[in-house]
């Protein structure tokens, strides 16, 4: 690549910015979207149909009868499926076309704020605030400005050689030459989308991947078209359907051959033959004959229903006031409008942590000075009895941050009345951190932390009259109690994943030494002093409390310092520190040495703020068999607190596995481990279900069972040997019989893989849920997609085939939406089912009894009406309408939800129940009307025993009982259904008098050969009397089924709806309506907790080489008119310490102790910020 050179790359072979999320595009979507709907088998057969009826020697019925509803069902689709890509391309225009492709690459190297530290801020996984492609980032010491020479100069001879665009994020390789000297180019040196500089107002950059080949695009994954499980079954049994029209117009068509060879031969005086049809051809046309009568066991107008059904229960998605979130004034919107009923099946949720899970605002609850619990009032009245207690006022504090509220006032004077132990507590809040400052007005600060634990704990000393205000490399300026006074920084101890714990060493104002220390209560309680047991064990009942509420907590110590001591340590910690062998180790000795007889101050309780309602929600999907996965690209600790937070590990638990092996064989160990303590004695070997299907499909791990409950927490490494080939198994079971699986430090691709591993081997519907676009492969990888629309951009949303704006509204979409879609659905396909098939089979008794002639035994407009406008809207009404109890129930009892995971409602064995329904109604509705009408006469002794008579009979015992059966099937009558079904049976007998009638028969005589049948046969009493009769006996063995059913094998259903009728008053007719009784209030839990909540920082290395190091000049701080002068001192000490880049050559050390991960710097938000 060649800065700005247009002459080195073609015009036509320059890559741009475009990116295509949409899947048609005016040339290919007619037949894409063609072969996508003939992938339908149905579609298929209709069309083969089709051209069956064209040919005038077996057609029986008019070509158009088939024409009409495929190209309506094909043009809906198609005009559905366009305007669903053309929608989501609009909506994705914003977010990647907004700027101009860009063929030439402008380099990023200048910063203009020499002033603030120069630092990259680096969210792990994380992607929002730069639009496209990757930054290359150069690090300098000294201002550029574009005018300067060099600037110009590297614009236009700068050249850039690097690795081809992937997928990967922790990596990078390249080198940039300029001037005949070349440049290491590494990961340290990208920014990722997600990444934030800051205090620059300007820079170079170098645009290295653009459009697809960014690594956002690369981890996004391929779209694919998503279909449900009951698409796919549906698929099998149409085939079964085919298999089975095909057996029963092979026996007619034996039967033509047959009744022709013995019989024919007598009707050709009236009957006469075609030239060249003998007995064998005849059979052969009559096959193909009954192909087409018979057809209707797969009407068209079934699709035409489904996708009305689904588009009607996606509008009550889009209309649901209880899905819409107030604050951001956010609907829920499903996207897609082919998977509702998917929605009722999910068995597994995938699902991110910050930003889905959490809001990823920290705050600062309570705290334990001196023996002294503190926040006490704030945690009880808040949370049980809602915003009602006053808040701390602020006002003694000029610069304390107004959105910060605490409720515990006997914090706030003690700080008044200058408790010293109070004082030191929160001073040490104020210096021991590495949170940079901003002021740019006078007054205002925002600060800029390595993590929102921090920022909240600076914050907390801000309101409490502590204020840090500013730092350079040596001085840490703070505001205490409305003076300011300026402390020298002489050391920053570093924490990282083995520490697990910070210090800093500063020089008061008056000359005073000191060493404060804050980290895991384990670590600091090893290094106090003996005289603190007392205070340490009142500490630890404190700590427990916290940590028993989920807070994350923290330990405050703090020890003077001789002076001569300290300078005889700064002298072997510099031979340490220059040391050639063992430096670690030498540094991590002298580190033990300087942090040991500490005195213990207290500990704070930091609360991760959950978004709302998610322990619930998530309890309530528990208890609906729902397994929840965390997939997340935190650190381990902050996915394990957010965890206990939601109430998804707990200490309850037999126990919690955690697999953090860095090598295969100790991954598989630690699996192995796991599984033998749940499954003692058991076989490894992996139990599969039998193959049902023809294919090369894999096979499917059956279920298993274990005694107890238990955690399964993995990292990103471990996670990467477990999905291979040889272990993946392994580690599927493992997990799933663990009741929360938790993969931390997992990057989007892996994400995509775990959701596929449960895909591939599992036989349960997925469904994966996230805000940011690192989760897009996750969503597009899943059955079933849900985008959060927070503050990480539009990405998932935009992948997602539903969105909302918080993750309760989960549990209404999966419980009330989901269930109700898949519950109607399945009703909607048994009774479509059931009808087709018994108007089917009545033809094919009657096929006996008409020499297999071919001959319909309805009316030929009957048969064009039956399923376009006589049963039609009953159905639909039933599939749009239908609850068996309403939502309130369905909360009540989450347990409801669990048949649709088991496919209870519609499957194959349910299917063939229908069709056995089926076929016993054809039998009735034939034979009973064949006897009744056998040698009958009318009152006036008239022969009423003809073939229209016949027919009209048949046909309206037909309508009658497919509608008495629809009203058995109704659990929920509204007004619509009742107009519905009524409407459908006054439309029938309206449009059968008038098709029937003179007139019409004068109009159109070839048409309406029926003239007089209604009038003449419903006007007898036996006619009534037959349909009566016909309709009882259909509808009377299930009656007597469903009755013995619920008395010897109730479902979950029929326990719960005998609920509803309890509650409801004398005058209530409407059951369904009947509200549940209130859950009983559940008061607020005080225990205790041996688990500590520790800070997400306290397991990775930290930036006290950065905060120390000159990579920044030293500003003043910005002072108020009373406020005091800096009051720093010079010594001629240069900070010291590993962490604090200190080294005899004066060049900045950055060692980190090897496979420790490098936390990000992220900003702090506060709430309410308007920059939230």
């Amino acid at each position: 690549l060649e800065a700005n050179s247009r002459d080195h790359e073609p015009e036509k072979e320059r890559r741009t910015n475009a990116i295509k999320t949409s899947k048609y595009n005016t040339f290919n979507f007619l037949p894409l979207n063609l072969f996508e709907q003939f992938q339908r088998i149905a579609n298929a057969y209709f069309l083969i149909l089709l051209l069956l009826q064209v040919i005038p020697a077996i057609s029986s019925l008019s070509w158009f009868t088939t024409v009409v509803p495929l190209v309506l069902v094909l043009s809906v689709t198609a005009a559905k499926d366009a305007t669903d890509d053309i929608v989501s391309m609009k909506r994705t225009l914003p977010l990647g076309l907004t700027h101009p492709p860009l063929p030439t690459l402008p380099l990023y190297l200048g910063l203009t704020h020499p002033l603030y530290l120069i630092r990259k801020v680096f969210k792990p996984l994380d992607f929002f605030h730069l639009l496209l492609g990757c930054l290359i980032l150069m690090m300098t010491h000294s201002p550029l400005l574009p005018d300067k020479p060099c600037v110009s100069s590297l614009l236009s001879e700068g050249e850039v050689s690097c690795e081809p665009p992937n997928n990967r994020l922790d990596r990078f390789t390249g080198t940039l030459t300029n001037a005949g000297q070349k440049y290491s180019l590494d990961n340290d040196k990208i920014l990722l989308r997600g990444c934030t500089l800051r205090n620059t107002e300007w820079c170079f950059g170098l645009v290295l991947f653009g459009g697809p080949e960014t690594k956002l695009m690369q981890n996004c994954g391929k779209t694919t078209f998503k279909r449900t499980s009951i698409d796919r079954l549906m698929n099998v049994l149409v085939l079964c359907i085919f298999g089975f029209l095909a057996f029963m117009c092979t026996i007619l068509s034996i039967g033509n051959r047959i009744w022709e060879q013995l019989w024919g031969s007598e009707f050709t005086a009236f009957l006469p033959r075609q030239g060249g049809v003998d007995a064998p051809f005849s059979g052969f046309l009559t096959f193909w004959s009954y192909v087409i009568i018979l057809n209707t066991v797969v009407p068209i107008s079934l699709y035409v229903s489904v996708e009305v059904i689904r588009l009607g229960n996606s509008f009550y998605i889009d209309w649901d006031r209880k899905m819409h979130h107030a604050r951001s004034d956010t609907p829920a919107k499903a996207r897609t409008t082919t998977l509702n009923e998917e929605l009722g099946q999910i068995k597994y949720i995938f699902s991110d942590k910050t930003g889905t899970l959490t809001q990823n605002i920290m705050t600062f609850n309570k705290c334990s000075i001196n023996g002294k619990s503190y926040g006490e009032v704030q945690m009880v009245h808040r949370k049980s009895y809602g915003e009602h207690t006053e808040t701390v006022d602020w006002s003694f504090n000029p610069l304390a941050d107004h959105h910060f509220s605490f409720h515990d006032h006997s914090l706030v004077e003690d700080v008044k009345l200058e408790s010293p132990e109070v004082q030191s507590f929160f001073r040490l809040l104020a210096l021991c951190h590495t949170v940079m400052a901003e002021e740019k007005i006078e007054g205002e600060l925002l600060y800029q932390a390595q993590s929102p634990d921090e920022g909240a704990l600076v914050t907390a000393a801000r309101n409490f009259g502590f204020v840090f205000r500013s730092r350079t490399p040596e001085s840490v300026t703070i505001v205490e109690m409305g003076e300011q006074h300026s402390y020298e920084l002489l050391a920053i101890l570093d924490f990282n994943n083995v520490r697990k714990r910070m210090s800093v060493i500063v020089r008061s104002p008056e000359g005073k030494l000191c060493l404060y220390c804050k980290g895991a209560d384990t670590m600091v309680y090893e290094r106090l002093h003996q005289s603190c047991t007392k205070l340490m064990d009142v500490t630890t009942e404190h700590l427990n409390e916290f940590a028993g509420e989920g807070l994350r907590t923290l330990a405050l110590a703090y020890k003077d310092l001789d002076e001569e001591y300290f300078t005889s340590w700064k002298q072997r910690h510099h031979e340490a520190s220059t040391s050639l062998e063992d430096r670690e180790d030498k540094l991590d000795l002298l580190y033990e040495e300087i942090e040991k007889d500490l005195k213990l101050l207290g500990a704070t309780a930091i609360e991760d703020k959950l978004q709302d309602g998610v322990p619930q929600t998530i309890e309530q999907l528990a208890k609906a068999d729902i397994k929840i996965w965390v997939l997340t690209g935190d650190k381990q600790e902050t996915a394990e607190n957010i965890g206990y937070s939601c109430n998804m590990l707990r200490e309850e638990m037999n126990d919690i596995f955690i697999v953090s092996a860095n090598n295969s064989d100790d991954v598989r160990q630690e699996l192995r481990n796991a599984w033998s303590t749940m499954k003692p004695g058991a076989e490894e070997a992996a139990n599969f279900m039998p193959e049902r299907t023809l294919g090369n499909k894999p096979k499917v791990v059956r279920d298993e069972e274990v005694n107890g409950e238990y955690g399964l927490v993995i990292n990103g490494h471990s996670l990467a040997y477990a999905l291979e080939g040889s272990m993946e198994l392994l580690f599927l079971r493992t997990a799933c019989l663990c009741k929360t699986v938790i993969c931390c430090r997992v990057t989007p691709l892996q994400k995509a893989q775990v959701v596929e591993l449960v895909k591939k081997y599992k036989q349960a519907v997925t469904l994966a849920i996230g805000d940011g676009a690192n989760d897009v492969s996750m969503i597009k990888a899943a059955h079933i997609g849900v985008g959060i629309s927070g503050q990480e951009g539009m990405q998932a949303v935009l992948s997602s085939d539903y969105s909302f704006a918080q993750f309760r509204f989960l549990e209404r979409l999966l419980l009330v939406h989901g269930r109700w879609s898949y519950l109607r659905m399945c009703k909607f396909l048994r009774y479509f089912f059931y009808k087709n098939f018994t108007f089917t089979f009545v033809h094919f008794w009657y096929a006996f009894f008409c020499g297999f002639s071919a001959q319909t035994v309805y009316d030929e407009w009957f048969i064009t009406l039956y399923n376009l406008v006589y049963t039609a809207l009953p159905v639909l009404g039933m599939s749009l309408f239908d609850q068996d109890v309403n939502d309130m129930w369905s909360f009540q009892h989450p347990q409801l939800y669990v048949p649709g995971q088991l496919n209870q409602y519609f499957s194959k064995t349910a299917f063939f129940k229908c069709a056995l329904h089926s076929v016993y109604s054809s039998v009735v509705l034939f034979f009973i009307p064949y006897a009744a009408m056998y040698d009958t006469v009318r009152d006036d002794g008239r022969d009423i025993a003809d073939y229209q008579s016949f027919a009209l009979l048949a046909q309206t015992c037909l309508v009658i009982t497919v509608c008495i059966q629809l009203g058995l099937d109704m659990s929920y009558w509204t007004a619509v259904n009742q107009f519905f079904v009524w409407g459908s049976l006054a439309m029938y007998f309206t449009a059968t008098f008038t098709m029937y009638s003179n007139g019409t028969y004068l109009i159109f005589p070839a048409s309406f050969p029926f003239i007089g049948t209604a009038r003449n046969s419903l006007n007898q009493p036996n006619v009534w009397l037959t349909i009566l009769l016909t309709s009882i006996l259909c509808v009377l063995p299930v009656v007597a089924y469903r009755f013995l059913l619920i008395q010897l094998r109730p479902t979950i259903n029929d326990k719960v709806r005998p609920l509803t009728n309890h509650t409801l008053s004398s005058r209530n007719t409407d059951q369904l309506h009947a509200a549940p009784p209130p859950p009983a209030r559940r008061a607020r839990i005080h225990r205790t907790s041996t688990r500590r909540s520790g800070y997400a920082f306290s397991h990775a290395a930290g930036y006290g080489d950065l905060v120390t190091s000159n990579c920044f000049l030293r500003r003043p701080a910005v002072t108020l008119t009373t406020a005091f002068t800096p009051l720093g001192r010079t010594t001629g000490f240069s900070p010291m310490g590993r962490s604090a880049g200190y080294s005899p050559t004066g060049n900045a050390l950055n060692s980190r102790p090897q496979d420790v991960e490098v936390t990000s710097l992220q900003m702090y938000h506060r709430m309410r910020d308007p920059t939230f």
